[in-house]
């Protein structure tokens, strides 16, 4: 299929295209990597009016770096942050994530914004991002409003993000000389959406303890029993493993996602691999 016919808009700066976005009570769209979007067009998914496309903008490619943190441009591709061009102030993560996402192709397109914009539940940088701490720059009519990442990702597809809103930067914090992460998702063959996803980061010189957790279908699920449970651990263990197992109960339960045995037990292999890789670093 083809995509239905739909305006087109190429601004020469954010403001033009926030301006762009306002025209339009409902139906105008952002275009910045296209590996989601131009999909859902061609199968007449997602009804479009208005196309803005901000890939060329460059003030949304910038990188800016100081002693706390990075803030990323959102148009900044994937594949640069696998190919080491950006800044990783997660001491590796962000890196390793990014070379595991879908193919190369779609790696050189498709941009860290783009992504947690469309917030699909089985997208990698949602639970990478808001375990590490992150906050959003985001520009609208009304001006630029920060918004932390626990506030950002309401549920499968929405966001933060209004109507006519655009993102603009992800300020990320640096991690401590001795922090450790890890991260683990489950897919049925490489390239394809994963099933579950989860992020760990233990950052003692920040008293960070944070595990976030991605399934398909659901919005990310922020594991404080668990995230409580490996604070201050030093090794695995299997005494460990089984407080982490009987945290992760509690946690999905509290949850309500305790009903599906096998996605529980999904969710719970995910966790506890995310979780041992952070540890064995």
């Amino acid at each position: 299929m083809k995509p239905a016919p739909f305006d087109y808009v190429r601004p020469r700066d954010l403001g033009e295209a926030v301006a762009a976005l306002s025209e339009f009570e409902w139906g105008a769209r952002v275009l910045a990597g296209g590996q989601s979007l131009v999909p859902m067009l061609n199968l007449r998914l997602s009804p479009v009016l208005r196309l803005v496309d901000i890939s060329g903008l460059e003030e949304l490619r910038g990188v800016e770096e100081d002693p706390e943190g990075v803030t990323f441009g959102a148009c900044v591709r994937h594949g640069e942050f696998e190919d080491g061009q950006v800044p990783d102030p997660a001491r590796g993560m962000m890196h390793h994530v990014a070379g595991r996402i879908a193919y190369r192709a779609v790696r050189n397109r498709g941009t860290i914004g783009g992504s947690l914009s469309l917030a699909d539940p089985s997208a990698d940088w949602i639970t990478v991002v808001m375990a590490l701490g992150a906050s959003f720059v985001i520009r609208g009519a009304a001006g630029e409003r920060r918004v932390a990442g626990s506030d950002m990702f309401l549920g499968p597809y929405s966001t933060a993000l209004g109507e006519h809103d655009i993102l603009a930067a992800i300020r990320v914090p640096k991690l401590g000389r001795s922090a450790r992460w890890g991260y683990y998702k489950i897919i049925r063959k490489a390239g394809e959406y994963p099933m579950t996803t989860a992020s760990v980061v233990l950052d003692p010189d920040r008293g960070r303890s944070s595990v976030v957790l991605g399934t398909v279908n659901r919005g990310p699920l922020e594991m404080a029993r668990m995230a409580a449970g490996m604070q201050g651990a030093g090794t695995w263990s299997a005494q460990l493993e089984g407080n982490l197992r009987e945290a992760i109960r509690l946690d999905l339960e509290t949850a309500g996602r305790d009903q599906d045995s096998c996605e529980m037990k999904l969710c719970e292999t995910t966790l506890l691999r995310a979780a041992q890789s952070a540890l064995v670093q």
